[in-house]
C-alpha cells in the first residue's frame, strides 16, 4: 500500500537517478500514458526537449530497462514504462494538476442531489467518478449502524440448503436460507455455529466478515475442513447484512477502451472480480485506516484479476470517523496527474455532504 510522496531524486528501494535521467523517464511516461503507443529513441529525444542525439537517449533508455523501469513490448522497437517505472513515475515525477473551481463546484452539485439512501448515494458517486475519470468507479458504502453478532445458527435442508438463524443486536432475530456448494451434515453445521459463537460473539459483523475474509485470503491452502465450511457459511451468512450491496462498482465497460486491457481474458478476470467484489473489498478495507490517498500499481494490490491495474483510493469520513472508501480502477496507463486529484476531492466532497446531513 502506497501513499504519494513528495518529489525527490531517491526514494527507497529506488536507485538515485540524474536530473537528466529522470527528465526522460518522465517524458517517456506521459507520453505512453497519452496515447499509448511504445516510445522510441527518436520521439523521446524530440519531445524531451534537450539537445541530445538519438543514440545518447537510446543509451538511457537501456539503462532505464536494466534498472526494471521500462520494458520492450514484442512487436515494437519502442519501450513502455513496467509497475516499477510507474511507482517511480508517481512517487517522483509527477505533477499533480489541481482541479479547477468550477470543477470543484460541479462535482459537489453531483453529490449534494438528493438521494433516498447511503446505496443511492454510492451509486452515484461511482457513476460520477466513472465518467470524470473514463474508467471503473468504486465507492464502499457508509456503515452507520452497527450490527453485532449474539447467536448463529445453522440446519440442513434439502437439496444444498441451508437455514440460518442469527440473532443480532439486542433481540433481532432473523432467518435466511443459503445455498451451498454442497451438501453439509447436521453435526458439520453445529460445529461451524460453535465456532462462530464463540469466537465472534459481541462483535460487529462487518468485522466478522473481514477477519474470515482476512484468513482465507492468508490461508486459503491450509484450511482444515472445519474451518472450510465456517468459511462457506459466514460468507453467504454475512454477506448481505448492510442490505444487499457493501460496495457499488460503475463504469466496468469503460476498461474495454484500453488496448492494455483488451485481452479476453483479462478482461473477464476484471469483470468476474468486480462482480464477486470479495477481492475489491478486500484491498478497499486495507484503506479504511489509511490517511489520504493510496495508490496500488499492478501486483501491489495482490490480486492477479488487478495486476495489469492501477488503483486509487481515498477514505471519506464523517466527524473523524471514517465511513468508507472510495476509488478509481484502470490501466497502470492512466491519467494519475488527472486522476489523484479527482478522487481526492471526490472523497473531501462526500464527507462534506455527509457531516452536512447528520
Amino acid at each position: 500500500m502506497r501513499t504519494m510522496h513528495s518529489t525527490e531524486s531517491t526514494l527507497a528501494g529506488h536507485p538515485a537517478l540524474n536530473e537528466r535521467t529522470q527528465h526522460l523517464l518522465r517524458t517517456l511516461v506521459e507520453r505512453y500514458i497519452r496515447n499509448g503507443q511504445p516510445v522510441g529513441s527518436r520521439t523521446l529525444a524530440r519531445d524531451a526537449g534537450l539537445d541530445l542525439s538519438p543514440a545518447t537517449v537510446r543509451n538511457v533508455m537501456a539503462d532505464l530497462e536494466e534498472l526494471g523501469y521500462l520494458r520492450a513490448p514484442h512487436t515494437s522497437a519502442g519501450r513502455v514504462p513496467t509497475a516499477r517505472g510507474y511507482r517511480f513515475f508517481v512517487d517522483a515525477l509527477l505533477h499533480l494538476q489541481p482541479l479547477e473551481s468550477q470543477e470543484v463546484e460541479s462535482l459537489r452539485r453531483r453529490i449534494d442531489q438528493p438521494v433516498r439512501d447511503g446505496v443511492e448515494l454510492a451509486r452515484s458517486v461511482s457513476d460520477l467518478l466513472s465518467g470524470v475519470t473514463h474508467l471503473v468507479g468504486v465507492v464502499m458504502l457508509p456503515r452507520r449502524k452497527t450490527t453485532t453478532l449474539r447467536q448463529v445458527e445453522f440446519l440442513p435442508l434439502a437439496e444444498n440448503r441451508v437455514l440460518v438463524i442469527l440473532v443480532l443486536n439486542s433481540q433481532e432475530v432473523q432467518n435466511r436460507v443459503i445455498h451451498t456448494q454442497r451438501p453439509y451434515r447436521a453435526a458439520e453445521l453445529q460445529q461451524a455455529a460453535n465456532y462462530l459463537n464463540q469466537q465472534f460473539t459481541g462483535q460487529d459483523i462487518q468485522q466478522v466478515r473481514a477477519s474470515l475474509l482476512r484468513d482465507l485470503r492468508e490461508a486459503c491452502d491450509r484450511l482444515d475442513q472445519l474451518m472450510q465450511t465456517v468459511v462457506e457459511m459466514a460468507e453467504q451468512t454475512f454477506a448481505d447484512e448492510s442490505g444487499g450491496e457493501d460496495c457499488v462498482v460503475a463504469g466496468q465497460t469503460q476498461l474495454m477502451q484500453y488496448a492494455d486491457l483488451s485481452d479476453l481474458d483479462k478482461l473477464r478476470q476484471l469483470f468476474e472480480a468486480f462482480n464477486h467484489k470479495r477481492d475489491l473489498l478486500h484491498l478497499f478495507d486495507q484503506c479504511l485506516h489509511a490517511d489520504g490517498v493510496q495508490i496500488f500499481i499492478g501486483e501491489e494490490s495482490g490480486f492477479e484479476a488487478l495486476e495489469e491495474c492501477s488503483v486509487v483510493t481515498a477514505p471519506y469520513s464523517v466527524e473523524g470517523r471514517v465511513l468508507g472508501v472510495l476509488g478509481v480502477i484502470g490501466p497502470t496507463r492512466m491519467a494519475y496527474d488527472r486522476v489523484i486529484p479527482v478522487v481526492d476531492v471526490t472523497a473531501r466532497l462526500l464527507a462534506a455532504t455527509l457531516n452536512s446531513q447528520d
